[in-house]
């Protein structure tokens, strides 16, 4: 399960980085709906840190609300699993 959580935040970072690169290029985006999927699906971390060190989609409320709350969801659940 560690590796999954592992690969997803992997891949949602990238995929961020990625997104940011093409925006900076004007090139086809990644839609914000499959960012947002990605972050939700267990990658919440990654998008939080592909956020912020890549400067991308931090000026955008649903981002800056929906991401750090669904990373706090995803650390209360994995510490609920761990200790009970």
């Amino acid at each position: 399960m560690i590796f999954l959580i592992v690969v997803i935040n992997i891949v949602t970072f990238c995929v961020y980085a990625l997104d940011k690169n093409r925006a900076q290029n004007s090139e086809f985006r990644i839609s914000e709906r499959t960012l947002l999927l990605l972050a939700a699906l267990g990658g919440a971390l990654g998008a939080y840190l592909g956020m912020n060190i890549f400067r991308h989609k931090t000026q955008h409320a649903k981002f800056r609300i929906f991401v750090p709350a669904m990373l706090v969801v995803q650390v209360a659940l994995l510490m609920y699993i761990a200790f009970c």
